[in-house]
């Protein structure tokens, strides 16, 4: 089987050139699979790119567009441009099935408001999230959504939660997995009406491993397999961490290079360094999709390299293989029908 996949070589701050090298290197990584590339984009600009790369140049296809979807093009305008741009192509591409997924490391705004209108929204689902792998002392942990929606509904948290269930339960191969609402305390009185008709509505799925709130040092602590919050909590919640590992990676690079016995103890400590910073290093984590749309698209983080690019695609692989959608599906489908008897009986309860 060929695994086709779109990608838009305009995005990201080093557009092409990035885009191309992490394509290169995610064929390298790709064994035992036959993927094909399609660029979408200037075809003058990706052409050059691609012939430093004879093995990548010979899967590839280069579509042209005129129309270039940049940082600064807001949503509105996106959606004018609609099929004729870089970023419209591609995700058109797997709308018409000639791409199983479409990966884009541009504008964020943009790429949701097309995907929504180009490949729809899964039946159930009102808006589409964005999820991230995050490390934990336990492991890994799905947060979302990480910033497409900034104000939600309790519905809107509900179907995040299965989504992020599934997701967790496909890429991170966890049976059942545990899932938690963001809150402000763990307690079950504290918090606004939305977490609270949130947590009352999750909690009357039997099936689903909801484990009640969880407060923001948890999600690094790995209390729960999935944490779910708005799109504004989860992108502050998401930039804390990473500010927080930044200024831990800068106070121990001072304290080892402030003096020799500091230099000394680096030289001794610095497999266990290296460990930690691959454990810790963001572009082992790039890659988040949108989820809730009948077709997969992932984001890239804009200012990623080519190594977090190639690890976007491996997601956008892993999600092929895993037939993703359909197990969402199915997932809402079976907790819908849930939610409808529970409805149906309410009132005989009442009476």
């Amino acid at each position: 089987m060929v695994l086709t996949l779109a990608l838009d070589a305009m995005g990201g701050d080093a557009g092409p050139e990035m885009v191309v090298k992490g394509a290169d290197l995610a064929l390298r990584q790709a064994k035992g699979l036959f993927l094909r590339y399609l660029f979408f984009g200037h075809e003058s600009s990706i052409e050059m790119e691609l012939k430093k790369y004879p093995s990548l140049q010979k899967i590839s296809s280069i579509v042209h567009s005129e129309t270039i979807i940049t940082n600064q093009t807001k949503p509105a305008i996106a959606l004018r441009s609609g099929r004729k741009s870089n970023m419209g192509m591609a995700i058109d591409a797997v709308a018409k099935g000639q791409a199983n997924a479409v990966v884009s490391a541009g504008n964020t705004g943009a790429y949701m408001a097309l995907s929504k209108i180009l490949l729809k929204t899964i039946g159930g689902i009102d808006r589409p999230a964005i999820p991230a792998i995050l490390p934990t002392i336990k492991g890994k942990t799905v947060v979302l959504d990480l910033g497409a929606n900034i104000d939600c509904t309790p519905e809107n948290l509900v179907q995040f939660a299965l989504m992020g269930e599934a997701f967790a339960r496909q890429l991170l191969d966890i049976e059942r997995p545990s899932v938690g609402l963001l809150n402000v305390g763990s307690e079950e009185l504290k918090g606004n009406a939305t977490v609270q008709s949130a947590a009352q509505l999750l909690r009357n799925f039997p099936d689903l491993n909801f484990k009640g709130f969880v407060e923001g040092d948890d999600i690094t602590s790995g209390k729960t397999d999935v944490v779910v919050t708005d799109g504004f909590s989860g992108n502050i919640a998401l930039k804390s961490i990473e500010g927080a590992a930044r200024l831990i990676r800068h106070f121990l690079k001072g304290s080892l290079s402030g003096s020799l016995r500091g230099k000394l103890g680096y030289i001794i400590a610095k497999p266990a360094f290296d460990l930690v910073q691959t454990k810790s290093d963001p572009r082992m984590y790039n890659g988040a999709v949108f989820l809730g749309l009948r077709g997969i698209a992932v984001k890239s983080h804009g200012g990623t390299d080519f190594i977090g690019f190639a690890n976007a695609i491996g997601v956008a692989i892993s999600m092929i293989q895993h037939n993703f959608i359909k197990d969402i599906e199915e997932r809402l489908s079976m907790l819908t029908s849930k939610e409808e008897n529970l409805r149906a009986i309410t009132p005989t309860m009442e009476a």
